[in-house]
């Protein structure tokens, strides 16, 4: 790549400046190699001369053109290096340097932008894990999506990645699921009863209760309540979680297992990971409940882990999840969460310290909340009182392409308004119509190409020269720029990179495509202009795979 071959030129300049005692600093921070905000800067600058004005005790100017005596170019990389005040390094690359990087694009397209970088290391990626008592919201939605495309990038930089969706089906949940779709049933058989507030009133569950197969079930129930609760609870959440599977696998969402909360405690995990924090003496006994010293480990209080009444609270549960995670071999453990989820983490955190495992290898992101625009006006939404943005039928209105790209057009800290009507547009105001057209007019040029018998080896690679534009010059380096955004998505965790890189590529392809023709000109012009346009394509194609997103061939 190319910034961390211009990382280290800068780091043997500096050490041959300090070889020769220009410079006096021998531990000097991390160079970062940035692209200008204004392109008469160059390709790439660096302000690591800034950086070290401290410790060198002169002015950054002074000690820029110190390492600019000592920088040598071995690679023919460069056609210019500048040092501007009040201290920059401005690297300005060769084009024909530019358009012969641009043979591994050509040579082994379905490759690029994958690397390594994992080095194989085992992942468990858990996101969704919604709770088996409603449809799929949109917020869900857009954890789904991050999560999918995280697995995507993670493998794609040589990390082995497990998905895992945690199925909550155990608990208090279960009972008010179980008894909102009693009540209901009983309301619809003429019963003048009362819905509590706390359950679950949505439309869906007066669906179930009405429900033949349902119906039967409680008949033949018998006359005891909990078992009955039971059994209603059983069949509601087993239908609703078919009806979340087939959502996401509608979403192009999939999963390696569905791991069951039941059953952890149906095989005692639960009550062994409690044991083992008694015996060690992490646990105390107050107010007949029993308590996790979670505090002596970072959470701000310590928690209940067992009720009064016995019952092991969720915290119980997710503690003893977790500890099997990593014994199951996993190196890292990463969880998508909702944001307001966040409190929770310091406790789960602690609870693996304890353990004995290092807490820095459970990573979470947490996802803000989506909300919708519909004609100009948001979409009142209330998940508590049954109104809410089914996935389903978002992801009905807009296509599955639309939905997925614009859940990923912020990065996931960010809360994020989703404009149904923009996502239907087809226009360039929608961004990923913007981008599957960019892809679809490289098919189209190749299609002209080829009616124009205007064919050639492309694999042969671009001819010296045969760049000669200064847009051609900014694609071709933005083309190379992609395994750096792969790596940097996998590296921080950020799938938005990818979608924000693939519309300014786009913007750059279809500004190119306006102002030049890439066909009908002299045969060495055309070869590099279908050249690079296929590496644009390729690009494009792959990042769109990482997306979930299709890349269509017309449109």
């Amino acid at each position: 790549m190319i910034k961390e071959l211009l990382e280290t030129m800068m780091r043997e300049a500096m050490e041959a400046a300090l070889d020769s005692g220009a410079l006096v600093t021998k531990e000097y921070p991390p160079i970062e190699i940035a692209v200008p905000g204004n392109e008469a800067h160059g390709d790439y600058a660096t302000n690591i001369a800034m950086l070290l004005a401290k410790s060198e005790r002169k002015p950054p100017i002074v000690i820029a053109e110190c390492i600019k005596k000592c920088f040598v170019d071995t690679s023919g990389v460069l056609a210019d290096v500048r040092v501007e005040k009040p201290g920059f390094f401005n690297f300005f690359l060769k084009t024909d340097f530019l358009a012969t990087s641009l043979s591994s694009v050509l040579n082994e397209p379905a490759v690029f932008g994958k690397s390594d970088f994992g080095k194989g290391s085992k992942v468990l990626l858990e996101f969704v894990s919604a709770n088996p008592t409603g449809p799929l919201h949109i917020g869900h939605g857009r954890g789904a999506v991050v999560g999918d495309v995280l697995g995507r990038i993670l493998e794609a930089t040589g990390h082995r990645v497990h998905r895992e969706y945690y199925v909550n089906d155990a608990g208090n949940q279960m009972a008010m699921l179980g008894k909102s779709a009693h009540i209901r049933y009983r309301q619809s058989g003429g019963e003048d009863v009362e819905f509590p507030e706390n359950l679950y009133s949505g439309d869906y569950i007066k669906d179930i209760a009405a429900d033949e197969k349902y119906q039967s079930l409680i008949l033949g129930a018998g006359d005891d309540e909990e078992a009955i609760t039971k059994a209603s609870a059983t069949y509601t959440s087993n239908l609703i979680l078919e009806n979340i599977k087939d959502d996401l696998k509608a979403f192009r969402v999939d999963f390696d297992d569905w791991f069951s909360e039941k059953s952890l405690f149906d095989s005692g995990t639960v009550d062994k990971a409690v044991r083992a924090f008694e015996d060690s003496g992490h646990i105390y006994e107050e107010d007949d409940a029993r308590w996790l010293k979670s505090s002596q480990y970072g959470d701000e209080k310590d928690r209940v882990v067992v009720r009064k009444d016995g019952r092991p609270t969720y915290l119980a549960s997710d503690i003893a999840y977790h500890q099997q995670k990593f014994e199951r071999g996993f190196e890292r453990c990463i969880n998508i969460w909702g944001a307001d989820h966040h409190g929770y983490l310091p406790r789960v955190k602690a609870s693996l310290d304890m353990l004995g495992i290092d807490p820095s290898r459970l990573e979470v992101l947490f996802v803000q909340f989506v909300s919708l625009r519909r004609g100009g006006r948001p979409v009142q939404m209330s998940t508590r009182a049954g109104q809410f943005e089914e996935l389903s039928t978002v992801v009905e209105e807009v296509g599955v392409d639309a939905a997925r790209f614009f859940f990923l057009m912020r990065s996931v800290d960010s809360a994020l308004e989703f404009d149904l009507d923009l996502a239907k547009e087809q226009s360039s105001e929608n961004p990923v119509f913007y981008v599957q057209y960019a892809h679809a007019r490289t098919c189209s040029l190749f299609r002209q190409a080829e009616e124009r018998g205007a064919v050639f080896d492309l694999a042969g690679g671009i001819p010296a020269g045969g760049l000669r534009l200064p847009e051609e010059h900014v694609l071709a380096k933005t083309v190379l720029e992609w395994p750096g955004v792969v790596q940097l998505a996998a590296e921080r965790l950020e799938p938005h990179h990818i979608t924000f890189y693939l519309m300014a590529l786009t913007k750059q392809f279809h500004g190119y495509y306006n102002a030049h023709r890439v066909l009908d000109q002299e045969p060495a012009v055309t070869k590099a202009r279908l050249c690079l346009v296929q590496c644009v394509q390729t690009v494009l194609k792959n990042g769109l795979d990482l997306l979930g997103v299709t890349a269509p061939g017309r449109m």
